[in-house]
């Protein structure tokens, strides 16, 4: 049987050495929890076309798939054993300021210091950006047995 795979679209909005976080409420999954805006590639979608429509219904923010930039991809399973890949991109640029556009999901958005991250800070975004923060591309994450 083949391998079969959630694959993930990670949003690294990045500026002034701060990284944005969403606090996840109400969603049943992760709540409590800090995490980049992110969201599962729907079926017929394109990785980058995802990120964009999952950036503009989370934050509100329209960004152009040409201006991203694959900064890392995460293997990743979960504490249920769901595997996810997660591919985290970096906007080379973007237009106005980001909300919170989905307050039923998320409590509130922030910009922390990319070395001081909450310790809320779900395990799959951790890792995601300490790749980002050591210029690394590629972990694994949950596998251990």
């Amino acid at each position: 049987m083949a391998y079969r795979s959630v694959i993930d679209v990670m949003l690294l909005l990045v500026r002034g050495g701060e990284v944005l976080l969403a606090l996840r409420s109400g969603t049943g999954f992760a709540d409590g929890w800090w995490n980049v805006p992110s969201g599962k590639v729907e079926d017929g979608e394109d990785v980058a076309a995802a990120l964009c429509r999952e950036t503009r219904e989370e934050i509100g923010l329209h960004l152009d798939p040409v201006s991203l930039t694959l900064s890392s991809t995460v293997h990743f399973r979960n504490e249920r054993g769901e595997a996810r890949l997660g591919l985290f991109f970096q906007p080379a640029r973007w237009d106005g300021e980001p909300v919170n556009a989905e307050p039923h999901k998320c409590a509130r958005i922030a910009w922390f210091p990319l070395d001081e991250i909450p310790d809320s800070t779900y395990p799959y975004t951790r890792v995601g950006i300490e790749l980002y923060r050591r210029r690394e591309n590629f972990a694994i994450s949950g596998w251990e047995a």
